[in-house]
């Protein structure tokens, strides 16, 4: 419990409430029209109509009031709200809350990939982690590696994270646990990745060394409007890697839960391919896929 002891001051306005420790470093002057949000005992003072204001330094708060009431039926009152607020909050300034990060699973259409959703932003692009020699700059993609044998690929983009896992578990078995694996780490202020994040629109020239054709920049503008964003959505990406003009084919870098995945070869031929056909037939007649 924090004691406070009331003790006067020469000006007979103004009321001294004084604590056994030092409350803050420096000193604050508060009045109505100060900024209290993350100041709750003075909420809680200028809560009193009389209370004009209050002055917080070393190991004291002194309030000063109006001539409408006496010290004598209020001091106790103001006593027992200062005693508790120190209780609550003994820095006097609120404790901020650590930012929550709420995770949901999530399907993906490859049956070994799972996405885990986060309501917060984690980074502006994307990382990939391939395998477990790849996670040095990436502390998150580490401590998923570490905390579970069975996840060998770990994908980082916007707000989600889509763990790859291996044929030794079902993901049944292991989602609750993955999910509040990250949902932990993320809330305990665990680093994402070290690395600069991918830009999403062009990965393929980032690996290519090159700047897109004009033919090339049709064909991904395509991508980026008509297919991207559901492919997003599934937790993977794919990117225009290659475009050979002769025999009319768009080679396709498949990353994330796509990667690998049984669906995406029908994906491809089925979606992607007549999207492609449909709005560019004069450049593209076959789609083919390269697993990232």
């Amino acid at each position: 419990m924090r004691t406070i002891i009331i003790e006067p001051t020469e000006n007979p306005k103004v009321m001294k409430f004084v604590a056994d420790y030092n409350l803050i470093p420096g000193s604050l002057e508060l009045d109505r029209n100060s900024d209290i949000s993350e100041i709750p005992l003075a909420q809680e003072l200028f809560n009193y109509p009389f209370v004009e204001r209050v002055f917080i330094t070393a190991n004291f708060v002194a309030v000063a009031k109006q001539d409408t009431v006496e010290w004598e039926h209020v001091a106790e009152s103001l006593k027992n709200v200062i005693e508790d607020e120190l209780l609550a909050n003994p820095r006097i300034y609120l404790q901020k809350r650590k930012e929550m990060y709420q995770i949901y699973a999530e399907m993906t259409p490859n049956p070994n990939v799972m996405k885990f959703v986060s309501s917060k932003l984690l980074m502006e692009g994307f990382v990939e982690v391939k395998s477990r020699t790849e996670a040095d700059g990436v502390p998150l993609a580490g401590a998923i590696f570490k905390e579970f044998d069975f996840a060998h690929e770990v994908f980082i983009s916007d707000n989600f994270v889509a763990v790859t896992k291996d044929e030794t578990v079902q993901w049944h078995e292991v989602m609750v646990a993955v999910r509040a694996f990250i949902a932990e780490y993320l809330q305990n202020g665990g680093e994402i990745s070290n690395l600069s994040p991918k830009k999403h629109e062009s990965p393929a020239e980032h690996l290519t060394n090159r700047e897109y054709t004009d033919n090339e920049q049709k064909i991904s503008d395509l991508l980026n409007e008509y297919v991207a964003p559901a492919v997003e959505n599934d937790g993977g990406k794919i990117s225009l890697i290659e475009y050979d003009a002769e025999t009319k084919t768009a080679k396709m870098l498949l990353q994330g839960a796509c990667s690998g995945c049984p669906s995406s070869t029908a994906t491809l031929k089925g979606g992607i391919e007549n999207i492609l056909k449909q709005f560019v037939p004069d450049l593209v007649q076959h789609v083919e896929a390269v697993n990232g």
